[in-house]
């Protein structure tokens, strides 16, 4: 990895008004050929985002765009390089879309992004287009009544809470076994996708994801799971991180970022340390640690797909996924 400062590098989701977004095809000759990519480049010296990356979609595609709204920016090392890819929205330009430098072009609908192989530093580009911005992590049941559990429950469900890990540490088997009835029975027709940390066994018998505290994965040596169902992982370190992204996990949740309540004392990596991480990884990451909804600008300006969180989320009501979107 080198440690010279990062490329800033800049590139555009442009959607049609069928909804489709365009992706280009990398030359032969150039870095990661063959592969496709949100069309850009490189910001130069005296350049701000915006100005970089007008040039350089008049320069490939020959139209004329007015950057649009902020999406992510992905840190990413290479073996000789650092970037980091800041990305807008552009839904308006003027021109008929053209590959000037004789690459190929394609119209795809967001639902078939992930069909294209795409260099590292796109692959959160789609998932931050495609993926739930929220994680809830659940407080255990241990720690109030079924029907307040299943209350705070039913509030992230109607809130649109896309991502939901259900959690029970010190929670008896029956009753957490009878509390997975009702929230899998509540989630069904809901948006939101559930996961239960830790048992393997639950999450397929239920049909629901599986969420791997780090030690779990660290001992697992392959996916091991079936791939209708998502699976993630806890990563607090580069190595796991790798490790995650080799096994076939999904997505991972990356921390802790600030101290927070659940965690007392522990210092937080800061999101210049989420960052170094970011690098080391295409998997779509959830930041958690001592964050909120007020944190989502910052997650998504360190490649974050979004926040995890327990008492933020759960307290957060109704409000918490319109606040995010």
């Amino acid at each position: 990895m080198s440690d010279n400062p990062p490329i800033h590098v800049v590139a555009g989701v442009i959607q049609d008004a069928r909804g489709r977004i365009l992706l280009t095809r990398r030359t032969l000759g150039r870095d990661l050929a063959g592969l496709w990519e949100f069309p850009g480049g490189k910001v130069e010296k005296g350049e701000t985002a915006a100005i970089a990356l007008g040039r350089e979609l008049r320069e490939e595609l020959d139209i004329e765009v007015q950057p649009g709204e902020f999406l992510i920016s992905v840190p990413q090392a290479m073996p000789h390089k650092r970037i980091v890819l800041e990305v807008h929205r552009i839904n308006r330009w003027q021109g008929r879309v053209r590959g000037l430098d004789g690459q190929a072009l394609a119209w795809v609908l967001p639902e078939h992004l992930g069909k294209y192989p795409m260099p590292p530093a796109d692959r959160p580009v789609v998932a931050a287009l495609r993926q739930a911005p929220l994680c809830l992590v659940t407080p255990s049941p241990a720690m109030m009544s079924d029907q307040q559990w299943l209350a705070g429950l039913d509030a992230a469900l109607a809130a649109g809470i896309g991502r939901i890990q259900l959690r029970a540490p010190d929670c008896a088997p029956s009753r957490w076994r009878a509390l997975l009835d009702e929230a899998v029975a509540r989630a069904r027709g809901k948006s939101s996708q559930l996961a239960v940390n830790g048992d393997a066994a639950l999450a397929e018998q239920y049909a629901i994801g599986l969420h791997l505290p780090e030690r779990l994965l660290m001992a697992r040596k392959a996916r091991d799971f079936p791939a209708e169902l998502a699976l993630s992982a806890a990563c607090h370190h580069p190595d796991a991180l790798r490790h995650a992204e080799a096994i076939g996990c999904d997505y991972a949740v990356v921390g802790q970022i600030k101290p927070s309540t659940s965690h007392p004392g522990a210092p937080g990596m800061g999101w210049a340390g989420f960052a170094r991480l970011r690098e080391v990884s295409s998997l779509p990451l959830y930041a958690i640690g001592g964050l909120g909804i007020a944190d989502m600008a910052d997650a998504r300006a360190h490649g974050a797909q979004g926040i995890a969180a327990i008492r933020a989320l759960w307290q957060q009501g109704q409000g918490a996924a319109s606040s995010a979107l």
